[in-house]
């Protein structure tokens, strides 16, 4: 199927028409002949087809035009809004100009029909993919708008004298079932819009919209409703990238955090509610909202993967790791569970690793097989030049006989030092690949402390 656009003006038909350049006419190239089998595999192809068979006062008519259309007997079919032309040939040899009308939308119609499609992106996204969904044509229908033809809407016009559809007309309207399985813009023209014209006032509005929505909040002063993130189908985003408007410049990037607002007024706080705490989790949003705005303009950012969310007790541990005042600790360990010497071990976990160096501190688990095989011949592996420690193993800690010293084995495979002071396994320094460093490390901080006056 090939075909041709141009410019089509005709004062006597709606005023859009006086638009410069929109393409309003579309010329197809002559089909081949086709041999059985249904003329249309579309729904709305169908339903042209049906409009015909329904319009029609002669079915006679329409199946002799279903035979010159299966024929090739019709030649380059022209659509323009508001009609479809071609010629078609009797056996005879005989050529007839005929016409088949449709009535266009007007102004009112098309801006309602517009709205419809820039309210949902799936519609949008349908379009551009030359599809028409039903729910499309329902939405429409309901909006007041018709897309398809009904009964009555084909009205035709032919050469050889016939008032109602004729032979040729029916071959016409076939031959274009065809054009519109291919491509429902076909259609659209018809009813007045070119495919171009309409994409581009649909990208008019849905940048217009966006940047209504954007004036309006920011006037407000008010923080958006929270709307359901249903999303949509991640096909259907990608066929509408062409007509949404394009994404916000990147915000500048920002040096330091803002100074915490000091909350101090002339009205007390409600009951259990801390302004220090609620300073300091100001301070600290501030902080980590200029950490992110710094990672997301780093060159490799598209590069790095997200983490995962810290739970409230996890959270909590790095809140305590930034030192807030007493009574602001206290709070964090009761809201996580923690007592206050709980808390300040799991913070000095955290400062060796963060989230996995607080698992090994606060979860005891056993090693499946292969991984703690994978660990026993790690701990076999010692430097011939030092005897391996005597180790006593309890599911994923290994102590040293005769020592406070333990190495635990992190889900990731990285060995923890620890020693234990005052009774209590505390954690001793970072994780490393090699049980030995491990152990090396732990014995050099025992060797440092004890030299240190």
């Amino acid at each position: 199927m090939t075909e041709t656009t141009g410019t089509w003006e005709d004062p006597g038909r709606h005023e859009d028409a006086y638009r410069p350049a929109p393409a309003r006419e579309r010329t197809f190239a002559a089909l081949a002949p086709v041999s059985g089998g249904a003329f249309a595999r579309t729904w709305w192809g169908l339903a042209w087809l049906k409009a015909l068979a329904d319009s029609a006062l002669d079915g006679q008519q329409v199946k002799q035009g279903r035979r010159h259309a299966r024929a090739g007997a019709v030649g380059a079919v022209s659509v323009r809004p508001g009609r479809i032309t071609a010629v078609v040939q009797d056996r005879d040899g005989t050529r007839h100009r005929c016409d088949v009308l449709l009535q266009e939308l007007d102004g009112a119609d098309w801006d309602r029909f517009l709205d419809l499609v820039a309210d949902r992106a799936g519609h949008i996204a349908a379009l551009l993919d030359h599809d028409m969904p039903p729910h499309l044509v329902e939405d429409a229908a309901a909006a007041g708008v018709e897309l398809l033809p009904g009964i009555g809407d084909l009205e035709a016009e032919c050469g050889c004298g016939a008032w109602d559809h004729c032979a040729h007309t029916a071959a016409l309207c076939h031959q274009v079932a065809r054009l519109l399985d291919e491509d429902p813009f076909v259609l659209l023209l018809m009813r007045g819009r070119g495919e171009r014209e309409l994409l581009e006032e649909l990208q008019g509005r849905t940048a217009s919209r966006a940047r209504e929505a954007a004036e309006e909040w920011a006037s407000s002063g008010q923080a958006a409703e929270p709307v359901e993130a249903n999303g949509i189908p991640a096909a259907e985003a990608y066929a509408a990238r062409d007509i949404l408007p394009p994404l916000p410049a990147p915000p500048p990037y920002v040096d330091e955090p803002g100074a915490a607002p000091a909350l101090g007024g002339g009205t007390d706080p409600a009951p259990g509610v801390e302004v220090a705490a609620l300073e300091f989790l100001i301070s600290d949003t501030a902080a980590r909202a200029q950490r992110l705005l710094a990672d997301a303009l780093s060159p490799g950012h598209a590069d790095t993967r997200p983490q995962a969310p810290l739970t409230c007790a996890q959270d909590a541990v790095r809140l305590a790791a930034a030192g807030p005042e007493p009574r602001i600790a206290a709070r964090l360990a009761a809201g996580s569970g923690r007592t206050a010497k709980g808390l300040a071990l799991a913070v000095q976990a955290w400062e060796y690793g963060g989230v996995p160096a607080l698992a090994v501190l606060e979860e005891e688990w056993t090693p499946e097989p292969a991984a703690l095989a994978r660990a026993t011949a790690q701990l076999a592996a010692w430097d011939e030049d030092e005897p391996p420690p005597r180790l006593r193993h309890d599911r994923n800690r290994w102590t040293v006989i005769g020592a406070d010293a333990q190495l635990r084995y992190g889900r990731d495979g990285r060995w923890w030092p620890y020693r234990k002071e005052r009774g209590q396994w505390t954690p001793a320094g970072p994780a490393a690949e090699d049980p030995a460093a491990a152990l090396a490390a732990l014995r050099g901080g025992t060797e440092d402390s004890a030299a240190s006056p």
